[in-house]
C-alpha cells in the first residue's frame, strides 16, 4: 500500500513537471481567433444646392500588456470610429467618436469590455495608457477629453496640448498635466465664479492626483483670460533649481491687444503640486481643488 501512495505521489509529480493541465478554477481562458472587418465610406450628395458630406472612418489597434485597469499580460483589441456629417456651406462639423474595446481573443460580434461615445473629430492612444479625444468640433475652441485606456474611465480635460513628462531619471514614471478652462455653461456652479480662469490638473495614468483652482482678483482681468476668443493658454515644464520640476501655465492676450502676460508655475515635489511654493503674479490665487 506504502510503495502504491509513493508512486501515485510520484506519478502526480510528473505530471505537473511536464505540463498537465492546472486544476479547474486556475486555467486561462482559452483565446479564439478572429477575423473582423469594419467598413470605412464616404458619402457625398446634393440638395437644393447644398452640398452635404457623411464620412465614417474606422481603424482598429491593440494595446500593451500593462494598461492601467487591466490585469498583467492582458491585451485589448480597441476600435475607433469616427462619423461625420458636414454642410459644406456651413461653419463647423457634426461629428462623433465612439471608441469599443474588447479583450484580445474574444468575439468581437460580442459586448466590447466598455464603450465611449462622444462628440470629437479624432482619437489616439499615449502610451498604452489613455485616450485622447479631439473634442474641436467648433473650429474656434480647440480642446480634449482624457480616458483610461484600460477601462474608459474619464479622468479630465484639457484645452491646452496634453502635457507629458516624467518625474523621475531613474525610473519611467509618466505624469500627465493638462488646463481645463470652464465654459460659462459649466455644471459646477464653483467655477461659474467670476474670478476664476482655469484648473491645471496633474495625474497619473491610473488617477487624478491634484487640480488646482486658478483665480484672478481682478475680475474685467479674470474674463479676458478665461475667454476662448480673447486669449491664449500655454502648459509646459520647467526646471527650477537643483533639478526641481515645475507646470508654468502662461496666459496671453490675443492681438490687437496687448500681450499682458501672465505667469502661474508651480513645483512638482512627493509627486504633487506643492501649491504652497507657487509664484504667481499679484493679485493672482491657486488653491487646491476637488471635483
Amino acid at each position: 500500500m506504502y510503495v502504491i501512495r509513493v508512486c501515485a505521489l510520484l506519478a502526480a509529480g510528473a505530471g505537473a513537471l511536464f505540463g498537465q493541465a492546472p486544476a479547474p478554477g486556475k486555467a486561462k481562458t482559452a483565446k479564439t481567433p478572429f477575423q473582423s472587418r469594419s467598413a470605412s465610406t464616404i458619402s457625398y450628395s446634393v440638395k437644393d444646392s447644398e452640398e452635404t458630406v457623411d464620412i465614417t472612418n474606422v481603424a482598429y489597434e491593440v494595446t500593451g500588456d500593462s494598461a492601467p485597469g487591466r490585469p498583467p499580460d492582458s491585451h485589448l483589441v480597441v476600435r475607433t470610429t469616427m462619423h461625420s456629417h458636414e454642410v459644406l456651406s456651413d461653419k463647423g462639423v457634426d461629428a462623433t467618436m465612439t471608441l469599443e474595446a474588447w479583450p484580445l481573443g474574444t468575439d468581437l460580434q460580442g459586448k466590447p469590455r466598455y464603450t465611449v461615445k462622444v462628440p470629437g473629430v479624432g482619437a489616439q492612444t499615449v502610451e498604452g495608457d489613455l485616450w485622447v479625444v479631439d473634442r474641436s468640433i467648433d473650429p474656434d475652441v480647440s480642446w480634449w477629453s482624457v480616458y483610461k485606456l484600460g477601462t474608459g474611465q474619464h479622468l479630465f480635460d484639457t484645452y491646452v496640448d496634453l502635457l507629458r513628462f516624467s518625474i523621475s531619471r531613474e525610473t519611467v514614471a509618466e505624469r500627465y498635466a493638462g488646463l481645463d478652462v470652464p465654459p460659462d455653461d459649466t455644471s459646477d456652479l464653483r467655477l461659474k465664479e467670476p474670478h476664476v480662469i482655469a484648473v491645471l490638473i496633474y495625474a497619473s495614468a491610473e488617477k487624478v492626483v491634484r487640480e488646482a483652482l486658478i483665480t484672478c482678483d481682478n475680475q474685467e482681468r479674470a474674463t479676458v483670460f478665461r475667454s476662448y476668443a480673447d486669449s491664449t493658454r500655454q502648459l509646459s515644464l520647467v526646471e527650477r533649481a537643483a533639478g526641481q520640476q515645475a507646470l508654468k501655465v502662461s496666459f496671453i492676450n490675443n492681438y490687437p491687444s496687448p500681450a499682458n502676460t501672465a505667469l502661474v508655475s508651480i513645483p512638482i515635489a512627493k509627486d504633487d503640486l506643492d501649491l504652497a511654493h507657487a509664484e504667481v503674479p499679484a493679485g493672482f490665487h491657486v488653491t487646491s481643488f476637488r471635483r
